[in-house]
């Protein structure tokens, strides 16, 4: 099978340019961070295009499949006018993520909003918009969507999210299908559920159900099984209620290659486990072809990104480690920190050095947490060299914070030897900008 772009550790414009300098997009990645300053978030257009394609193209063979992106790995205006340009829709999962989608031009009806909290407001915002589907969690969010549609004298249509009793070999944080979850209903639950729908809440309307069952998947049975329990679910509930439900979401979760080590599989293996195993279900459980929707998030945007940060001070410890910091870190990757997850990384003007050191690359914040990469080999590190770490496109800047009153850094495109800003870099009066002193203490 194929390979696809969700298996490559680096952007796939990257080269090293006539300089000696790490390029990526054609563009010079020390030239990136002298014209717009570090830290600096770098998404590459041609690897975010590649992998749409590839997700397309794997999954060509089944006629009734919508893909829609995972926002929360990435949400941005920018970003989000490529991927649905790329034929994607969009699971958002609140105002925030709605609304941005909503700013890029996108068609709403191509949204799923999910999520286990859905606030009023929340749910108010995705009606005035005309979301195509909610993703209804719990019995609480069944009454409030059905009340708040009634009020808007719309009919709101939805998918049941389910915990499908799947554990994946993930970090336990981003496992969402084991049974001891706080998402979606249980299996035991789904009829009271259904009797609720059915002949209580007038302005629901069911088309199908949707199940997550983790995330930085690389176990492709996993959606072998998903898949089975969804469609003899789907199966029962249309014989026993008389229904045509013809809709499954089977989340998303797709890994991808952060270090030397990870050997994700490519979209056209989980495409082919996929289709195949929706193709017995379908005979063994005797129901018509469901569409399929996908959602995902990290595999689409992760290997699309990098991060740019000029490396300052060092130290050695007596007969240990040397730490070599840099001006980022957890406020701008959180990951290390959440997740004890491992990056690569290469200094962008010397990347073809050979005489290494091997150094811990420290952030610049008050925690002794605050460490992106723990034990790498590279270069003898500088004062002014400029870190280029790998693979950090999803879930970095979506988890930023501000942590130790830092401002939040700049993202560009780049494609064709062009860079363009898509996020500006928060200066300190957006910091204070939302402060306010009572008058009583002026």
């Amino acid at each position: 099978m194929p390979n696809s772009v969700n298996q490559n550790l680096k952007p796939i414009t990257t080269k090293i340019n006539a300089d000696g300098n790490i390029e990526i997009g054609g563009c010079d990645l020390t030239k990136l961070a002298d014209k717009y300053g570090t830290p600096l978030y770098v998404i590459d257009e041609e690897t975010l295009r590649g992998i749409c394609k590839d997700y397309k193209q794997a999954f060509s063979g089944y006629e009734k499949v919508k893909f829609l992106y995972a926002s929360k790995a990435l949400c941005s205006v920018g970003t989000s006018v490529i991927i649905s340009q790329e034929g994607f829709g969009f699971d958002v999962v609140s105002a925030g993520e709605i609304y941005t989608v909503y700013k890029s031009g996108t068609d709403m009806k191509k949204v799923l909003f999910n999520g286990n909290n859905k606030s009023a407001d929340e749910i108010l915002l995705a009606l005035e918009l005309g979301v195509g589907r909610f993703s209804v969690d719990n019995f609480f969010e069944l009454s409030l969507l059905d009340e708040l549609a009634k009020s808007k004298n719309v009919v709101a249509d939805i998918l049941l999210r389910i915990t499908p009793g799947i554990e994946c070999h993930t970090h336990e944080y981003i496992q969402t299908g084991h049974l001891d979850s706080k998402f979606g209903f249980d299996l035991t639950q789904i009829d009271e559920a259904m009797d609720l729908i059915l002949n209580n809440y007038t302005n629901l309307k069911l088309h199908g159900l949707h199940a997550h069952i983790g995330s930085q998947i690389f176990e492709t049975k996993v959606y072998n099984d998903e898949i089975d329990i969804l469609v003899k679910e789907l199966s029962r509930l249309n014989s026993l209620y008389n229904l045509e439900l013809d809709e499954i979401n089977i989340g998303g979760g797709l890994g991808v290659k952060y270090t030397q080590n990870d050997n994700p599989p490519s979209t056209y293996e989980i495409a082919d486990v996929i289709i195949s195993s929706l193709n017995k279900a379908v005979e063994k459980y005797q129901i018509k072809p469901p569409t399929i929707i996908l959602e995902p998030g990290r595999s689409i945007i992760s290997t699309s990104g990098v991060t740019l940060y000029t490396i300052g001070s060092s130290k050695q410890v007596p007969h240990g480690t040397k730490y070599v910091s840099v001006d980022g870190g957890m406020a701008d990757n959180a990951r290390p920190a959440m997740y004890q997850a491992e990056y690569d990384a290469l200094i962008a003007n010397k990347p073809l050095e050979k005489d290494l050191q091997n150094v811990t690359i420290a952030g610049r914040f008050c925690e002794s947490g605050d460490i992106l990469i723990k034990s790498i080999n590279l270069p003898n590190p500088e004062e002014g060299d400029i870190l280029c770490v790998f693979n950090t496109g999803a879930y970095n800047y979506s988890m930023a914070s501000n942590y130790n009153r830092v401002e939040k850094s700049a993202m560009v495109l780049v494609n064709n030897s062009q860079s363009d800003i898509i996020i500006n870099r928060e200066t300190l009066d957006d910091l204070v900008s939302h402060d306010i002193i009572p008058d009583r203490l002026k």
